[in-house]
């Protein structure tokens, strides 16, 4: 090989080596852009709890030496997990693991707005949390084996005292050891804080499907509608670090005061 040869093969050597998907703590193609590669060590970091949430990360210039980068590149690493919502930029303070203890994030899930005035919290009824076997469809929501343990709850949203939704939750019952109704119950922060600060789970990321129901007759008195009313069921999948599964939520939305809201872009 001549000198020219060699000095353009040097050239091309990036300053990260490639890193598998399982490397990278999240789906990416091997020979993804560089800071496509920090953003996935940044990510596996975070599912090993070097950060938790609240806490602050490291400098641009601290996280660019450590991962032996430009500054810019780790910017551009920082942008994408914000983003996504899994970081929080503040002003003058630096980068913050997100929490769903704070406002603007504690409500990224929940679509539901209503018709008039702003948006106001609503308050939560626990009905019902039991441990069962999960069923086939379960299991393969959450991934895991048919017959593991997953935990049930049952959840009724109220909006000035009117029932608004009604959610199934189901969890990995390894997850939330030691989860129980009154545990729930005198929690006030949001449920998902709770999962965060006392169970270690942190949802990053959801997917839904949405379809047009009629109200059964056993929901329909929960909700406060007639039999065969319009309602939105809602199928979501949470997901943590690595876009593993960690809850699957059936939920029933009242739309005669409300609407579902999402962004596009």
């Amino acid at each position: 090989m001549d000198a020219h040869r060699r000095l353009c093969c040097n050239r091309r050597m990036p300053a990260v080596r490639p890193l598998s998907t399982e490397a990278a703590g999240e789906a990416a193609p091997a020979f993804s852009p560089l800071y496509q590669q920090i953003k996935g060590l940044l990510t596996r970091s975070l599912s090993l709890s070097e950060w938790k949430p609240g806490e602050a990360l490291p400098s641009e210039p601290e996280l660019a030496q450590r991962f032996k980068v430009s500054q810019g590149t780790v910017r551009k690493a920082l942008d994408a997990l914000t983003a996504d919502g899994v970081l929080v930029r503040r002003q003058g303070k630096g980068t913050f693991v997100a929490t769903h203890a704070e406002a603007q994030v504690q409500y990224r899930f929940l679509r539901l707005m209503p018709d008039a005035g702003p948006r106001e919290a609503m308050q939560r009824r626990f009905l019902e949390l039991k441990r069962l076997r999960a069923g086939a469809d379960v299991a393969r929501a959450l991934d895991l084996k048919s017959g593991d343990g997953v935990l049930l709850l049952r959840r009724l949203l109220l909006s000035g005292g009117a029932p608004v939704v009604l959610d199934d939750i189901w969890l990995p019952a390894r997850l939330f050891k030691g989860l129980t109704a009154e545990r729930l119950e005198a929690y006030r922060g949001p449920m998902y804080g709770m999962f965060e600060a006392e169970f270690g789970v942190q949802m990053i990321r959801a997917e839904e499907q949405i379809r047009a129901i009629a109200a059964a007759e056993a929901e329909a008195a929960v909700l406060g509608v007639a039999p065969g009313a319009p309602l939105l069921q809602v199928e979501r999948r949470s997901f943590t670090y690595a876009d593993r599964p960690v809850e699957l939520r059936r939920g029933l939305y009242r739309t005669d005061a409300h609407y579902y809201r999402n962004e596009l872009s």
